[in-house]
């Protein structure tokens, strides 16, 4: 079969899901350093750990050497809702731009939730069900992950409580109303419930807040609140692992017709797209199996990868949570209010900073404006219309098939379509209006949230 042959959606069998989530961990020569006590600096236990994630995933947080982690039946079964996702072939959009390059994507919003974040959402639910546990509490930006946990809950029974950003908790009404709608109860962060919150409100009165202000709070509540434990949508280690089945399923569906992907391409906030879809191919790069050109996209707005450092700092604005090494911008940076586009966490995981550190894969930023023109385009010839999140990863792909276009190469571009926008609509709205604009932070700006980051110069391993 030929290239220009190939379905345009190739779906896995529903016996086919993946057995086990891939540690992508196991195989990195230099392991993401460890996270810390923020009092000791000393690498922190599973016991230690207890008192905010419930007890599998903090196992699953330290684990850098179990490659493949069978995945329960119960989450297996779960999944047969919405898995397999498809792999979809860009054909429309190719043709609108006239390139030789073949542009596939891994579809992850066929679930009510609308997103990948289900993927992890009911994997951490499951563990917290098994724990005896009364409920969880969460943090949420653009509402995606919040959404996700919500939906999970209610499938197991299980209290939500979530704290979303205050500027996506006014910009995106209707996301909010799922969660209430799935039982979750929904507060705007940072806010007057939490002595975190209130300490934020008063030092920034105003503030339009943050993923690290959201995240404080609900660790606050979950460590308060017997019967609760905290549970995270990104970033964490165990998180890229559970949104690793994203990409196994993707990998397995193209060498289901010997397609090999050249670039891959994920957006990146905190990392669970960028890392659930590229795990499978960059455990073959690591173990020197196959080369792939591995591309993270961030906002320009939020550039954790390309103008942060790559030191410990906290996951949290009120400096609750342990410390992770990572790019980072600062705990206390807070993206402009006019960024609609998600994506908007100050860190980056520290399991893709030891990547991109150690140069398995490069990362590259977009405005805003450039992002939602290649999401109108994308919708308007390939019919879905996509996240705003998502949409970074699409502005890449069409530059990179852009560049074919000029070579005559005819490259295997994959990106991750994390999920849909149609609770974005503002966004887009400012969009088509004329009305959203770009920010990029000054040198100065970034160097007020990188004068708080914690002195670890006493940390050695």
């Amino acid at each position: 079969m030929s290239k220009n042959e190939i379905p345009y959606k190739i779906y896995l069998k529903e016996d086919e899901i993946p057995e086990s989530w891939y540690n992508v961990r196991a195989d990195m020569k230099k392991k993401p350093a460890p996270l810390i006590h923020p009092g000791t600096h000393k690498p922190l236990s599973v016991e230690e750990m207890e008192p905010i994630f419930c007890r599998e995933l903090c196992e699953q947080e330290l684990d850098n050497d179990t490659r493949l982690v069978p995945i329960p039946q119960e989450i297996k079964d779960f999944y047969r809702m919405y898995r397999p996702s498809p792999v979809v072939r860009a054909y429309c959009l190719e043709k609108a731009l006239d390139t030789p390059a073949h542009i596939y994507y891994k579809f992850e919003g066929n679930n009510t939730s609308g997103s990948h974040k289900l993927n992890s959402a009911i994997a951490q639910a499951y563990y917290a069900k098994k724990q005896g546990l009364k409920g969880v509490t969460t943090e949420t930006g653009a509402g995606q992950w919040g959404t996700a946990l919500s939906m999970a809950c209610a499938y197991l029974g299980l209290d939500c409580k979530v704290f979303m950003v205050k500027v996506s908790y006014e910009q995106k009404p209707f996301r909010r109303e799922v969660m209430r709608t799935y039982g979750a109860s929904v507060t705007p962060s940072p806010s007057e419930t939490t002595e975190i919150g209130k300490k934020i409100l008063s030092e920034f009165p105003g503030t339009t807040g943050s993923l690290g202000c959201a995240i404080s709070e609900a660790v606050e509540v979950a460590t308060k609140t017997e019967g609760y434990r905290y549970v995270l949508g990104s970033v964490l280690n165990q998180v890229l692992l559970h949104q690793s089945v994203i990409g196994v399923e993707a990998k397995a569906a193209l060498d289901k017709y010997d397609i090999v992907p050249d670039v891959i391409i994920g957006c990146a906030g905190g990392g669970s797209n960028l890392g659930g879809l590229i795990s499978p191919f960059m455990g073959e790069k690591l173990r020197g199996e196959k080369d792939y050109e591995i591309v993270a996209v961030e906002p320009a707005s939020c550039p954790s990868f390309t103008r942060g450092k790559f030191v410990y700092d906290f996951c949290d604005t009120g400096h609750v949570t342990p410390l992770a090494k990572m790019y980072t911008l600062g705990s206390e940076f807070i993206p402009s209010a006019n960024h609609a586009g998600g994506l908007r966490f100050h860190g980056m995981s520290p399991v893709l900073s030891q990547l991109y550190h150690d140069g398995y894969m490069k990362a590259v930023t977009a405005e805003q404006t450039e992002v939602f023109k290649a999401a109108t385009q994308f919708a308007r010839t390939e019919g879905i219309l996509p996240a705003p999140e998502s949409s970074h990863a699409i502005k890449a792909a069409i530059d990179e098939a852009m560049k074919c276009k000029e070579t005559g190469e005819e490259k295997n571009i994959l990106f991750g379509l994390t999920g849909t926008g149609y609770f974005d609509l503002v966004a887009y709205q400012n969009f088509n209006d004329g009305k959203m604009s770009d920010y990029i932070p000054t040198d100065e700006d970034l160097e007020e949230g990188f004068s708080k980051i914690p002195d670890t110069s006493d940390v050695q391993f």
